[in-house]
């Protein structure tokens, strides 16, 4: 690994929350709390990726970087493939992390633990995930579990992802949090391949990397950061940060 490169897709167009980048919470728009997580993680420049002139001001009048990308994009990770392109041409950053615009109260820790596994050559991607200890979340097909080999202390590998209560028995779950770290190759790699069955069946885009062959390791972190995606989550997010 040489310099990571961070980037943090947003766009207002949000199905269940439609707008919530500019989520006002402790009178700072949601997507800056997440751009000042990114920063604090300390492991390389952050910038956010959008479609949307009403974001990128707000990051921008933070004092953050944001980058334009097309509308028309599928996923995020499409978009921060665009604005690794525009931002690094030259492919100087071959390690390119996406964390979620949906993620203010992440612990910047959280991100850097990333980029630990791609520290072994043979993984592509490195991601995190923490143990499920609520009951509601075994059965929530919304908390997407992860099916996975130990293979060191605090690291396990990847080797499906599922909105099911998996691995079946005795033992614990695994709760996966949607924070990527993309060897560049892997990220060039991975937005030209086409949609997988099972990516399609579950809607989990990772299972096109792994029926595709890449490698997924996973850092396990204590603390699992929750997305914002609805009025409820939004309130736990302003009461978690003051606001």
């Amino acid at each position: 690994m040489s310099d990571p490169l961070v980037l943090i897709p947003a766009r207002m167009a949000a199905t269940r929350l439609p707008g919530k980048p500019l989520a006002d919470i402790a009178g700072v728009p949601m997507i800056v709390h997440v751009w000042r997580r990114a920063v604090e993680a300390g492991i390389g420049p952050v910038a956010v990726a959008t479609d949307s002139p009403e974001i990128a001001a707000a990051v921008e009048g933070a004092g953050g970087v944001a980058v334009t990308t097309r509308a028309d994009h599928q996923s995020g990770s499409d978009r921060i493939r665009e604005a690794a392109q525009t931002l690094d041409p030259e492919g100087r950053h071959d390690v390119v992390v996406n964390v979620q615009g949906d993620f203010p109260t992440i612990d910047p820790r959280a991100i850097a633990a990333a980029i630990l596994p791609l520290a072994d050559p043979a993984v592509a991607i490195g991601t995190l995930a923490g143990p499920i200890t609520r009951d509601d979340e075994r059965e929530d097909p919304n908390v997407v579990k992860i099916i996975a080999s130990p293979i060191a202390p605090g690291r396990m590998r990847a080797l499906a992802f599922t909105r099911a209560t998996a691995p079946w028995g005795e033992g614990p779950l695994w709760h996966h949090v949607g924070l990527y770290a993309y060897r560049r190759r892997a990220l060039e790699r991975f937005v030209s391949l086409p949609p997988s069955p099972l990516e399609i069946r579950e809607r989990l885009e990772q299972m096109r990397a792994l029926e595709d062959g890449m490698r997924i390791d996973v850092t396990i972190i204590d603390d699992v950061p929750f997305g914002v995606d609805t009025l409820e989550t939004l309130a736990r997010a302003r009461a978690a940060l003051g606001g």
